[in-house]
């Protein structure tokens, strides 16, 4: 009896912890090769898997455990800050043979990684991956300097089977930005005085129109302002998840 009591509790548990709901939110979005997953992980740190291969963007250690996640066969870093740039986490998480590509800023802390410039275009793991300048216009320093100057910080499209995902790292509604173009997916971040404020957020979808708006990296900001800046832009549909 006392055996049948042990299986019988240890079933139980097994079905408690598959019917518990993950601490990530997660979507999945078809594209022409298959399902690109993209979960949340939080701050401006995601994971995303398609066609077999794992990806971490920005992997920080305050956002997940990493050392329980997935292996990454690719990481895009998109700038040195701690917060983005955090070696621990990204030590824990990517595989011996992974790929890192990094900025410009990041170089000398990333030895062997796919440095890119703003501009540049590269396919890396059968992925075109394109840079985005990513900075600051109005938002400095008490120094007079600008929190991300341009040139250090890169934002990026990814191509996933026919989708354009745009990860824009810290940045503001920069020029580059409003003139994109066909992007499906856009994150943007969303937190002041680093990046930018929900009306600058909607002044940059507004111009460049990505189907799916994710502000993410979003701080203690009220997610709710963009949503009603925005809820008249029907071909624009703004997704809030957990990225604080």
């Amino acid at each position: 009896m006392e055996r049948i009591a042990l299986v019988v509790a240890v079933l139980a548990l097994g079905l408690a912890a598959a019917a518990a709901p993950s601490r990530f939110e997660k979507d999945v979005i078809p594209t022409s090769k298959g399902t690109l997953e993209i979960t949340f992980l939080g701050h401006a740190s995601l994971m995303m898997a398609f066609d077999g291969l794992s990806i971490q963007v920005d992997p920080y250690g305050e956002a997940a455990d990493y050392a329980s996640l997935p292996k990454a066969d690719l990481v895009l870093i998109t700038h040195e800050h701690f917060d983005h740039m955090d070696l621990k986490a990204l030590k824990e998480v990517a595989k011996k043979d992974a790929v890192i590509v990094a900025s410009k800023s990041c170089a000398s802390k990333l030895p062997g990684a796919v440095i890119m410039g703003n501009g540049e275009t590269k396919t890396v793991r059968g992925l075109s991956i394109e840079t985005i300048p990513a900075y600051n216009i109005d938002h400095k320093r008490s120094d007079g300097q600008p929190f991300h100057p341009r040139g250090s910080g890169n934002g990026y499209i990814v191509a996933f089977g026919g989708k354009r995902v745009y990860i824009a790292g810290d940045t503001e509604n920069t020029p580059e930005m409003k003139a994109l173009r066909s992007i499906d997916i856009a994150f943007l971040p969303m937190n002041l005085p680093y990046t930018m404020s929900p009306e600058q957020v909607a002044d940059a979808a507004t111009a460049f129109r990505p189907k799916i708006l994710y502000p993410y990296h979003t701080g203690d900001t009220d997610t709710g302002r963009l949503v009603k800046l925005l809820q008249g832009e029907k071909e624009i549909e703004v997704r809030i998840r957990k990225m604080s």
